[in-house]
């Protein structure tokens, strides 16, 4: 048996043998310099292949592997399955606790990180594969944020074994966890940039070259010079083709050995052949050479990819910004009654915690000492404080806005409404359009024909002709049939019009949503804050006793100094100064009472009014003019003899919210209204507006199940909305708006956020967006046609491959110019 990991460990502070490798143990070479650091110290390694083993090991944080082991690695093809059955770690209930949902009959759910994801045809693979596994109920692969969800029956199939299937196909699956994400994308981003400035350098040099070398094949060039000028772009494209492109290579393998075909495959051969036959042209001093066909391909393609990579994580944000509702601390009271500050993390059910004014709650529980209100805004969208005593449920995230509160702890980790929020997001995210799922199909079934026809043209013209002539009209075919224009003629189209949406006051967000817009049949409205201003106002004063200004002022006056909703807006509707207020005690959540002038008042709910109050002169009059106004938040004002006045607050409308509505009908569009507040009010509202379709009183998942019976029907949902509530109904919906002034979640999960909160600019949005739509209809149209015609002339011998790549250079550019007429339009 080898010597234990040369006698030390990491921990144990001795450092291994300068001239020994830390992972093999094998001497390493002079003059190497190969370090990973491992927990905290630099360790060498002798070979590149130790290094990035070692720090796949580190990365996937596996660094137990070094302390516990008994022998160091013979070799990196050993240490891999070793490395692997660490994942073993992630079936033990301790560990699961964190992050796993645990349902009926033992099924469980869990977030996963899927590193590896490079295209649509990655989560095809990883879906198809993971979903053939015993034990395996669900798995979806969410392309914008490399998120899976993943359900199992944990009496049939281990965690680990199911992240180790990942692993067989070539990505890497772990536990989700925002820090981890937020560092996986700084690597990505970085990555990505380091390849696309190769390939940008690389590729201008490279077609400067290319003029040359053209102008001197019509016009005459020295073959000395032109051999230079060859072995030139050789050395230049070649650090594009397989640094800039390594990832379109290493996808199409993966996508070989699992016996499918994406887009990458055909690029993949296009750019390997051009470049090898260019490559050999260049040496044998014979031939042409297209080195600029590959580099320009590699160019596109990744330039293409890198936006699409800054949308994914835009769109990665939004689970995360679920969970920073919770605060990463809370106040324990331990047993003798003192206090002791824990993470949250560690919060048990049956825990109490102290709430203090201003602070988040913690987890979900059951107040048990103390009365306040607390802002559920976040949550449930709607402004108003929500009353909460002894004995009241109280929701992890939620503010508490008065009192202090001690609280019973109920449920923790997946257990909270705030977990199942960021479930249901995921699960809104992932499930993928029926366009998207014919795209998955239709790609390997282009792919298939592309190769095919690029194998049997060659094969023909090598029986016909010659090898290198078939050769070359094999690398023709695939040339021709690069997708560049295919691939640019949506996105190439959405950014032409993002500026002009800019200026109409739409932020763009996700490149589909013009797309999506433009075939919208119905829209889904918030109510709160988003047709209606936010915050309550006065409406209406019944005065049942004396001059309603009088007792407007008094309730001002009580109610000064306040930090509530509706004690501000009576403040802000009384006139003039507000008179001395003398013993004023303040019931959180009910009322306030006070002295003015010497009388006792009481200002607050009809509730606190009929408990508290001892007067009952008017209260049948209070009571039928509640009832006479549902839609409105009533505060009374009494005395000892009754009720003096009542004052109806209400969140009024937007005064563009009416004429929104009239223009997006003109355009076809059905539109109704979806909320969480009361019925009544909901109805109300409604009613002001013409709209006849409305729904109150919906939770998050309410609100996502009526818009997916609304694509159950056929019909493309558009949802504006403004709060965290909104969030899995943003992003369930096919299009999605956010209001400006709306929660940061809000603004991850949609596709438009409306600037300056201008309703108008939704109707005008609608236009530019089925303008966008046409464009786009008609460059894929011509990018369709003019594969249609370039395969088989290509196939035909009559396409040569720099004349292919001048037909796909020009195809790319017809399809630039005819998006830009978008752009042309936003400045008329």
């Amino acid at each position: 048996m080898p010597e234990p990991a040369s006698t030390t460990t990491p921990e144990e502070g001795a450092e291994p043998a300068a001239c020994e490798c830390f992972h093999c143990g094998l001497p390493v070479p002079a003059g190497a310099d190969y370090r990973v650091t491992i927990d905290g110290a630099e360790q060498p390694m002798c070979c590149p292949g130790c290094q990035a083993v070692a720090s796949a090991i580190v990365d996937a944080g596996l660094t137990d592997y070094y302390r516990h082991r008994t022998e160091k690695a013979r070799n990196a093809g050993e240490l891999i399955p070793e490395a692997l059955a660490e994942l073993d770690l992630y079936d033990r209930e301790s560990i699961q606790r964190s992050f796993v949902a645990v349902d009926e009959d033992d099924v469980r759910e869990a977030s996963l990180i899927l590193e590896g994801i490079t295209c649509a045809a990655c989560v095809w693979l990883s879906e198809r594969h993971v979903r053939g596994l015993e034990g395996v109920l669900d798995f979806q692969v969410n392309y914008a944020t490399h998120r899976a969800r993943v359900r199992w029956d944990s009496s049939r199939i281990a965690l680990s074994d199911i992240l180790r299937a990942i692993a067989a196909i070539g990505y890497r699956a772990h536990p989700f966890d925002p820090g981890q994400q937020e560092s996986l994308y700084k690597r990505e981003r970085g990555a990505a940039l380091r390849r696309l400035a190769v390939a940008g350098l690389g590729t201008m040099q490279v077609m400067m070259l290319a003029v040359a070398l053209y102008a001197g094949h019509q016009y005459g060039i020295d073959a000395q010079m032109q051999q230079f000028l060859r072995w030139v772009s050789l050395l230049l494209a070649t650090p594009v083709v397989f640094y800039a492109g390594w990832p379109f290579f290493t996808s199409a393998w993966r996508d070989l050995k699992s016996g499918s075909a994406g887009m990458d495959v055909p690029v993949s051969l296009a750019v390997a052949s051009t470049w090898g036959a260019s490559a050999w042209a260049t040496v044998t001093g014979s031939g042409e050479v297209y080195f600029e066909s590959a580099t320009m391909f590699v160019f596109f393609l990744l330039t293409s990819r890198f936006l699409e990579m800054g949308v994914r994580h835009r769109a990665g944000q939004a689970v995360e910004a679920v969970g920073r509702l919770l605060p990463a601390t809370a106040t324990r009271i331990t047993a003798d009654g003192g206090e002791e500050t824990v993470p949250v993390s560690d919060l048990a059910p049956g825990d109490r915690v102290r709430v203090r004014p201003g602070d988040p709650v913690p987890a979900d529980g059951e107040v048990v000492n103390g009365h306040s209100a607390t802002d559920e805004s976040l949550l449930t969208g709607e402004s108003l404080p929500v009353p909460r005593g002894e004995g009241d449920e109280v929701v992890g995230g939620s503010v508490n806005r008065d009192s202090p509160l001690e609280v019973t702890v109920r449920r923790v980790g997946p257990d909270t409404v705030v977990a199942g929020i960021q479930r249901l997001l995921d699960r809104a995210q992932s499930e993928k359009p029926a366009i998207a799922r014919m795209a998955e199909r239709g790609t390997g079934v282009f792919v298939l024909g592309v190769l095919i026809l690029a194998a049997v043209a060659g094969g023909a013209w090598t029986w016909a002709v010659d090898a290198a002539t078939g050769f070359w009209v094999a690398v023709a075919v695939l040339v021709a049939s690069c997708p560049c224009a295919l691939a640019l003629a949506t996105p190439v189209a959405v950014t032409a019009s993002v500026g002009a949406l800019t200026r109409l006051g739409l932020l763009t967000t996700r490149g589909h949503a013009l797309d999506g817009l433009a075939g919208v049949h119905r829209i889904l409205f918030d109510k709160t804050g988003t047709l209606t201003r936010g915050e309550p106002s006065l409406t209406e004063t019944v005065s049942l006793r004396g001059e309603g200004d009088e007792a407007l002022a008094i309730a001002a006056a009580l109610e000064a100094g306040t930090s509530h909703p509706l004690g501000r807006a009576l403040v802000a509707a009384g006139p003039g100064t507000p008179p001395a207020v003398e013993a004023l005690t303040n019931r959180p959540g009910l009322g306030v009472t006070g002295r003015v002038d010497g009388v006792e008042y009481w200002l607050g709910s009809p509730d606190f009014i009929r408990a508290e109050c001892p007067g009952t002169a008017h209260r049948d009059a209070m009571e039928s003019t509640v009832a006479a106004h549902p839609a409105a938040t009533p505060v009374a004002l009494a005395d000892a003899e009754g009720i003096r006045a009542l004052f109806l607050l209400a969140d009024t409308l937007r005064e563009d919210a009416a004429g929104t509505i009239a223009d997006l009908r003109r355009r076809g569009l059905s539109v109704a209204i979806l909320s969480g507040d009361r019925p009544a009010t909901v109805a109300a509202v409604a009613g002001q507006l013409g709209i006849e379709e409305y729904r109150g009183g919906l939770d998050p998942a309410g609100k996502l199940a009526v818009v997916q019976e609304y694509q159950s029907r056929g019909e493309r949902v558009a949802v504006v909305g403004d709060g965290v509530n909104d969030a899995p109904v943003l992003a369930g919906a096919d299009v999605s708006v956010a209001m400006a002034r709306a929660t940061e979640l809000a603004h991850a999960s949609a596709d438009l956020i409306l600037q300056g909160d201008r309703l108008p600019a939704l109707a005008e949005a609608v236009d530019r967006a089925r303008a966008t739509h046409r464009v786009i209809r008609q460059n894929i149209a011509w990018a369709l046609g003019y594969n249609l015609v370039a395969l088989p002339v290509a196939a035909a011998g009559w396409l040569t491959p720099w004349l292919a790549a001048l037909g796909m250079s020009l195809s790319s550019l017809i399809v630039v110019t005819n998006a830009l007429r978008l752009a042309a339009r936003g400045r008329e």
